[in-house]
């Protein structure tokens, strides 16, 4: 047990590191993001007519409307724009502690999910290692390829997600696959 729960804060510690890495050095955290063009314009509009945080989607269904309000949306979509927007009103810190913090929890959470389940698991070292990154691999299929498909998230965001998972799981189950052993299975 306790060699599982270093496994999972020594996997945790190695994807944050990954991520920090990724996102500063290379330029897999700025693929597919765009600058508006007039931001100043664009964000005075925005803040004089969204007044609470939240997910937007546009334009706007109501799927309980009738088939009218459903054509006339439909209509609306095909002309454009259309998009997702996450949108703060207020101010805040570009990368506070709290935030760098909870990457941190959630990349440990999810490398004690990989432990566990590498503590079911027979095999070769690169055998599983390879499972812990197949992991990597699932998350971003499951995740990423369907903000891709559905709500067009860039083809260049999407592709840097699948390197950052994969590449970060990998280099997780390098350590995971030493610290939690076949032998050791319960």
């Amino acid at each position: 047990m306790k060699k599982m729960i270093l496994g999972g804060i020594v996997g945790g510690i190695i994807v944050f590191i990954w991520g920090a890495i990724s996102h500063t050095v290379l330029p897999i955290g700025e693929a597919g993001f765009s600058q508006l063009a007039n931001e100043d314009s664009v964000l005075q509009s925005l803040q004089g007519n969204i007044d609470r945080p939240g997910m937007y989607f546009f334009p706007w269904v109501d799927h309980h409307a009738g088939k009218e309000a459903r054509q006339a949306w439909e209509q609306k979509y095909k002309t454009g724009p259309h998009g997702l927007l996450i949108y703060s009103p207020t101010g805040n810190e570009p990368m506070p502690p709290s935030t760098l913090l909870m990457e941190l929890l959630t990349d440990i959470v999810a490398a004690l999910i990989a432990v566990f389940l590498l503590s079911k698991m027979s095999g070769t070292f690169w055998g599983r290692v390879t499972a812990v990154m197949l992991m990597g691999l699932f998350a971003w299929v499951a995740v990423s390829w369907p903000y891709w498909n559905w709500y067009q998230f860039p083809a260049g965001f999407t592709i840097a997600e699948g390197i950052d998972q994969v590449v970060g799981w990998f280099l997780a189950g390098l350590a995971l696959a030493k610290i939690v052993k076949p032998s050791e299975e319960a």
